[in-house]
C-alpha cells in the first residue's frame, strides 16, 4: 500500500469542515459531517480510507494488538497498545478532533451510521486489503467521547495457534474435543484483551480439524474466520447475519449443529439460552469476562434473579464441562505469555455447585493436578520457576497473593 500523506486528504478535510455550521452540536454535527462525506466523490472516499487504512498496516511492524484515535481522549495523536502498554504514537501525524471525526465517519455506511447515532455505540468488523490475495481483519468499537467520536480496533491474528500451545492435560482437550465428548459448556473467560477470543479459535480449529460435525459461530463482530475442514463452519455475526446471540443460538437449533459457540454471555437471557442449548445435547462454547472459574460459575448464577437462581445452579452443574479462566502475563524478556486456571467439573465440583459450596472449588482445583486442574497462582508459580516471569509479575497477577506466597515458599 502506498503512503498516504496528510497534505494529500487536507484539502478533503477542509471542504467537509468548512461547509459544517458552526451553530449545530453534537448528533446534528455529526450526521451532517456524514452527510458532506456522502456528498465526496468515490476517490476522495477511497483516499480517506487509504488514509486510515495505513495506520492499521503499521500495527502488524510495531507488534501492536490494538490502535486508538479520536475524541478528547487521544489528545490529537494516535495511540497503539504493544506488548499490553497503551502509548501515543508521538512520529505520527496530529489530527483535530473534527478531522478524526471525518476519517472515522468515512468508513461507515448509512445503517451502520444510523445504529451509532441511535445506541451511542457500534460493534463491527473492518477489512484492509493488504494485496490482491491478502486482507487483514479488524474487531472495531466506534463511541462517544464529549460529542466526538472515538475508535477501538483490535487487529484480528489470521493465525491460529496450534492446540499444543494451550499445554493442557489430555484430560481436558478431551473434555474440549466433540470426538469424546458429544455435549456440555466450557467457558474460556478472563478480562478484555486476554486472549480468550484466540483460545476458543484454537479450540474451534481443533475440532474442525478432528471431527466431522457442523460448527456454528455465533460472534460480535465475526474475527476469525475458519476455513472449513473436516466440519462445516458457519459464521454469523450479530447485527448483520442475526439479531442477538440469544436469536443466534436459538436460531442454530434449527440449523442441525453439533457444536454452538456464543461469542459471549453477556446478560441473562443469553446465559439462559446457553443452558437451554447445552442441555438439549449439544456442545458449546462461551465466554465470560471473569477472572477466575469460581468467580465464572457465581457470575452466572448470579445474572439470573433470586427464583431462578436454584435451577440455574442445578441446570449449570449438570452441564459445566470445563472453564478456562487466563490472563496475559508480561515476560521478562518483554513480551506476554498465557497464565491460566482450569476446572473440570468432576462429581466434587459439580457437588459443590449444586450445594451452593463454590468457595471449597479452590482448593479442588489445587489437588486436581492429576486430571490437568489447577489454579492461576499454580501456573504463575510454574511461569516464574521457569524463568518466564519476574516474581512481582506473578504477584501482580495472582487472583490470591496469599496463596501465591504459600506456594512460593
Amino acid at each position: 500500500m502506498s503512503i498516504v500523506a496528510k497534505s494529500e486528504i487536507q484539502p478533503i478535510l477542509d471542504k467537509v469542515i468548512a461547509r459544517i455550521p458552526s451553530s449545530i452540536q453534537g448528533v446534528e454535527r455529526l450526521g451532517e459531517i456524514f452527510r458532506q462525506i456522502q456528498g465526496t466523490t468515490e476517490d476522495e472516499k477511497l483516499l480517506l480510507r487509504s488514509y486510515l487504512d495505513q495506520f492499521l498496516n503499521l500495527m502488524e511492524k510495531n507488534h501492536a494488538s490494538d490502535i486508538d484515535l479520536g475524541g478528547t481522549g487521544c489528545g490529537g495523536k494516535i495511540w497503539y497498545r504493544i506488548f499490553g502498554s497503551k502509548k501515543p504514537w508521538n512520529e505520527g501525524p496530529t489530527l483535530s478532533k473534527t478531522e478524526s471525526d471525518i476519517l472515522l465517519l468515512s468508513v461507515l455506511m448509512p445503517t451502520q451510521f444510523s445504529f451509532l447515532t441511535e445506541h451511542k455505540n457500534l460493534d463491527f468488523s473492518y477489512v484492509v486489503q493488504i494485496d490482491p490475495e491478502t486482507n487483514k481483519r479488524f474487531r472495531a468499537d466506534m463511541y462517544f467521547d464529549l460529542d466526538n467520536l472515538a475508535l477501538n480496533m483490535r487487529a484480528i491474528n489470521t493465525e491460529i495457534r496450534p492446540f499444543k500451545s494451550l499445554n493442557l492435560h489430555p484430560e481436558i482437550a478431551k473434555a474440549l474435543s466433540l470426538k469424546y465428548l458429544k455435549y456440555g459448556l466450557t467457558l474460556v473467560t478472563g478480562i478484555t484483551g486476554s486472549g480468550k477470543s484466540s483460545t476458543l479459535d484454537t479450540i474451534i480449529d481443533a475440532n474442525n480439524r478432528s471431527v466431522d460435525a457442523h460448527i456454528v459461530i455465533i460472534s460480535s463482530p465475526v474475527e476469525m474466520v475458519h476455513t472449513p475442514r473436516r466440519s462445516l463452519v458457519r459464521h454469523r455475526e450479530v447485527g448483520r447475519d442475526t439479531k442477538s446471540f440469544k436469536a443466534g443460538a436459538i436460531e442454530a437449533l434449527r440449523q442441525d449443529p453439533d457444536i454452538i459457540m456464543i461469542g459471549e454471555l453477556r446478560d441473562p437471557e443469553t446465559i439462559m439460552t446457553a443452558l437451554e442449548i447445552t442441555d438439549s445435547g449439544h456442545k458449546t462454547f462461551s465466554t465470560l469476562h471473569t477472572a477466575s472459574a469460581t468467580e465464572s460459575i457465581d457470575r452466572i448464577i448470579g445474572e439470573v434473579s433470586p427464583e431462578e437462581q436454584e435451577r440455574v445452579r442445578n441446570r449449570l452443574a449438570d452441564v459445566l464441562t470445563c472453564v478456562i479462566s487466563q490472563k496475559l502475563v508480561p515476560t521478562i524478556d518483554g513480551k506476554r505469555v498465557m497464565a491460566k486456571e482450569v476446572l473440570l467439573n468432576t462429581s466434587s465440583i459439580k457437588a459443590a455447585i449444586k450445594n451452593n459450596n463454590t468457595s471449597e472449588i479452590y482448593q479442588m482445583l489445587m489437588e486436581g493436578g492429576n486430571l490437568g486442574m489447577l489454579t492461576l497462582e499454580q501456573d504463575l508459580k510454574r511461569l516464574y520457576d521457569e524463568g518466564i516471569i519476574s516474581l512481582e509479575e506473578a504477584y501482580n497477577y495472582a487472583n490470591n497473593k496469599k496463596k501465591l506466597k504459600d506456594l512460593i515458599n
